[in-house]
């Protein structure tokens, strides 16, 4: 059954659509903080600090897939909401066949270029083997990832949420035991965090796919056949290219920052780490709503209820302002949570300079989000795209580099707000300017 997000209270609408990706997004998290945990405590924070900086690569290289998928699930929610389901069908088909052969030569161009990248992120000669071994497995196994996040983003343009939630925890227990197999029993340290990732993405693929076609009479379509819908594979262009752009360079942003905390050596690489997945676990909350809101957004637009948009943006945002408050009580028990990564004072108080730069200054990266959120569901990709690379380039990294070199380390990640008032104020202006509607019916119409 699909869910319908065009009649009911949208606020009750959001909550519910956003509550299992929620609870997915914790099992998602999960299923990279253990591989963070299990590391930090059983290989050290040098492996730590190699995991982590190995992420902002392996996004980069997965950056255009996710901003293809982000298109394909707008276009699947507004047919959905247009009751075209027959372009439904020729949509996830189409997504299927473009992703999964793209992803091969994503995958070997990873396997290439990982070390000399690492090197440009001026990466410590202590941490570069492991950054290495971890990167090479996990893009060999790039069409797991691919795989699972294809199945992933259809479901959402579906209003079906509790599926991919299903799919992710498969993924995170299968992760879960395989990494303390691997590195606790066989002593694969690094190199057994990174297979136990891709062997839990493709067995979570497959079970998804077989799931789908029992589940959905309409994605009962054979992906060996590799259909391909020119004019649908357009409509997913305009509405998913400048969000992979986005991404790739935004990821590219991530890496010069990166190479900044680099810089400052193994214990500050792997407080940053260990910070990162607590910054990124307490966001969570506010990541499942705004994609509920796109979901929401792109399904009323597709049923041209424009007045149920403004409506759910207000819900998203209102229930996004608490979710930050709430969140502030992760800084007196920053110490102990990052304890759980590494108990070294250093990597600790490392790690605390992030979460008190960074968590006092939340509702303005929600408000960015959701705001955002609403552009993309109403097909106007361009201005978040727009938004966030302002605050990355404009804002975040010159802020960094300016930070560090005039007040020290203990200030660096101030730069973070800096960069969302920028992208703030680009969204915002758009948002209650109107444009995004006019952007909404010209794609419908084509």
């Amino acid at each position: 059954m699909i869910n319908a997000m065009t009649e009911g209270n949208p606020l009750r609408l959001i909550l519910a659509f956003a509550f299992p990706m929620f609870i997915g997004n914790i099992f998602q998290q999960l299923y990279n903080m253990v591989d963070s945990i299990v590391v930090g405590n059983y290989v050290g924070k040098v492996a730590l600090a190699a995991v982590g900086t190995g992420f902002p690569v392996i996004f980069l290289m997965s950056s255009m897939f996710i901003g293809l998928g982000m298109g394909a699930t707008i276009l699947i929610s507004q047919y959905i909401g247009a009751e075209d389901y027959d372009n439904v069908r020729k949509t996830s088909q189409t997504i299927y066949t473009a992703m999964l052969l793209s992803s091969i030569p994503i995958s070997v161009i990873g396997l290439i270029f990982c070390e000399p990248i690492l090197l440009l992120m001026n990466t410590p000669l202590d941490v570069l083997p492991m950054a290495k071994q971890y990167m090479l497995i996990i893009f060999a196994g790039t069409i797991g990832s691919v795989g699972y996040n294809i199945n992933a983003g259809i479901l959402q343009g579906f209003g079906d949420s509790k599926s991919s939630l299903l799919f992710l925890v498969i993924a995170t227990v299968i992760n879960i035991v395989l990494d303390l197999l691997f590195v606790v029993v066989f002593g694969w340290d690094v190199p057994g965090v990174a297979a136990a990732t891709v062997i839990a993405q493709i067995f979570s693929w497959i079970f998804g796919i077989i799931y789908m076609k029992k589940k959905y009479d309409i994605l009962k379509f054979q992906i060996s056949k590799f259909y391909f819908d020119k004019g649908i594979f357009k409509k997913i262009l305009k509405l998913g290219l400048p969000t992979g752009i986005q991404m790739s360079l935004f990821s590219v942003g991530i890496m010069s920052m990166q190479s900044l905390v680099n810089g400052y050596g193994a214990d500050y690489m792997a407080g940053f780490n260990a910070a990162n997945k607590i910054d990124t676990f307490a966001f969570m909350p506010i990541q499942s709503i705004s994609n509920a809101v796109t979901t929401y957004t792109g399904q009323n637009i597709g049923a041209g209820r424009i007045d149920r948009v403004h409506k759910g943006t207000l819900a998203g945002a209102s229930v996004s302002i608490i979710i930050c408050i709430l969140a502030l009580i992760i800084i007196p028990l920053g110490p102990f949570m990052l304890g759980l990564f590494n108990s070294e004072p250093e990597v600790i108080d490392s790690g605390m300079i992030y979460l008190n730069n960074v968590m006092p200054f939340y509702v303005l990266l929600s408000a960015v989000f959701i705001l955002n959120a609403v552009e993309r569901g109403a097909g106007e990709s361009v201005i978040p795209m727009v938004s966030s690379l302002a605050s990355i380039w404009l804002g975040r990294i010159p802020s960094a580099y300016y930070i560090a070199a005039k007040f020290g380390k203990e200030y660096l990640f101030y730069s973070y707000p800096a960069g969302w008032i920028l992208g703030l104020a680009i969204t915002g202006s758009h948002y209650i300017s109107g444009k995004w509607k006019i952007k909404s019916q010209k794609l419908l119409e084509n």
